[in-house]
């Protein structure tokens, strides 16, 4: 069974964030720039509490008005995101995105942010899983 850790393993443990100070114009900068799309948000301490997304900004900021350059992340920001653990496995990972509604989820460790998994990542796990499987069978086939 494949696991959140088994993704982050592949994918890599970078975490892209932006403080919940900063205003919505630089986390924009900062989101195509890395060509990505959600950044997790950290308070002054370091510890997360929200997600910044491009529906954040779309339904929040495009859509009423406000300036992104005026407004601060932690305006706008998801909070209470959903999270995962590394042992949690992929398609609990899939089944909380579904329920929450988000297409990113942050992954924790003891309450330690240690990478972040994407709708996608999820999926190009699964895919690339039964690719083996399927191999795997054609080769035992085979033999």
């Amino acid at each position: 069974m494949l696991r959140i850790k088994d993704v982050l393993y592949h994918k890599g443990y970078t975490v892209h964030s932006i403080a919940n100070t900063a205003t919505v114009y630089s986390a924009l900068e900062q989101l195509i720039d890395k060509n990505i799309g959600s950044l997790v948000v950290l308070d002054g301490q370091g510890k997360i509490c929200g997600l910044f997304t491009e529906r954040d900004y779309s339904r929040k900021v495009a859509l009423l008005g406000r300036s992104s350059k005026e407004t601060q992340v932690s305006e706008i920001m998801s909070t209470n995101a959903p999270c995962v653990s590394p042992e949690n496995l992929v398609s609990e990972g899939l089944s909380v995105m579904t329920a929450n509604f988000t297409r990113h989820l942050p992954v924790l460790t003891n309450d330690q942010l240690v990478g972040i998994v994407s709708i996608g990542d999820l999926v190009k796990s699964i895919i690339q899983s039964q690719e083996d499987t399927i191999e795997s069978l054609r080769t035992y086939i085979h033999a």
